[in-house]
């Protein structure tokens, strides 16, 4: 009963997150609506890139994968990216038959707040959206491990969360993979080798934000110490893949016009580097990994 009153305390933190970032999400379409054309996807791009490297952030922190019997490891993970200058504006040409043409350095989404407004002929003007002055982008989620069958592990990430918004609809997270032990392969051999892939899918909304990422790589760690306390460095290179596709309504002449942006699918190395502190059935871990955006993690699992 008490593990179990533990389990929902984390998920309910994990939910206090989402429901703290959901207001940003649904004003994020409020801004695109002043987009219909290749701005959208520039406006989106470095939110785009941190989801990307958020989700594929996380996944292990041992490279040790017992052999058989019954061992249940459940945590929660934090995985952020710090946003550079070059993240925070674009290069945004006027749309809708604006004329004259212009073309400005605009805010993306994470960029400043304040709106770029530029005159025209007959005294008409066109507003470039700002952003949400964001410095960085973190995404926290539940994760279980489960084995092992033959030096097998499955893992495990899921959540679902109506937002109360009719506007921004539901969000959910679920992720599938598995990981094998190379070490049993090879006698005394001297740090723990696993490999393995894992998929996820991030919706929100009926359409506004549809995401899949999926990644395939090898670990390895060393386990520095004996019984229950013990350091563990570990390391991993993978290969991700990231693709986003996102959905919103323009207003084009007085009417609605729905648009659809289709972000070109991301391929990118991925090292991690981190380190495992475990004592009895607590494991508190922190890493950094270098891909397309650089990020953090950090955890805290408890099992065996």
């Amino acid at each position: 009963m008490a593990a179990t009153k533990f389990v929902l305390r984390r998920i309910g933190f994990v939910a206090l997150i989402l429901l703290l970032s959901s207001p940003v999400f649904a004003q994020i379409e409020d801004q695109l609506s002043a987009y219909t054309g290749k701005n959208g996807t520039a406006y989106l791009q470095p939110l785009a890139d941190a989801l990307g490297c958020d989700l594929n952030d996380g996944l292990f922190h041992s490279a040790h994968i017992p052999g058989t019997g019954v061992h249940i490891n459940f945590g929660i993970r934090v995985m952020g990216v710090i946003f550079g200058d070059e993240d925070k504006t674009f290069r945004a040409v006027t749309e809708r038959g604006f004329t004259p043409p212009q073309t400005v350095d605009a805010p993306t989404v994470v960029g400043p707040g304040k709106a770029v407004v530029v005159s025209g002929a007959g005294g008409t003007s066109f507003a470039f959206p700002g952003g949400f002055d964001l410095h960085s982008f973190a995404v926290a989620v539940p994760q279980l491990r489960v084995g092992a069958v033959r030096g097998t592990e499955a893992i495990l990430r899921y959540f679902a969360l109506d937002t109360g918004d009719a506007e921004l609809g539901n969000f959910s997270l679920v992720g599938l993979g598995l990981r094998h032990s190379l070490s049993q392969y090879l006698n005394q051999f001297p740090v723990d080798l696993a490999a393995g892939f894992f998929w996820q899918r991030f919706k929100l909304g009926d359409d506004l934000i549809n995401a899949n990422a999926f990644t395939m790589g090898v670990q390895a760690s060393k386990r520095i110490g004996t019984g229950a306390a013990r350091l563990e460095p570990y390391a991993g290179l993978s290969y991700d893949f990231f693709s986003m596709d996102v959905a919103y309504e323009a207003e084009i002449s007085g009417s609605p016009v729905d648009i659809d942006i289709d972000f070109e699918s991301s391929k990118t190395a991925h090292l991690t580097l981190g380190l495992s502190a475990n004592l009895a059935f607590l494991n508190i871990h922190g890493e950094y990994n270098i891909a397309s955006m650089n990020s953090f993690c950090f955890g805290v699992s408890f099992g065996n």
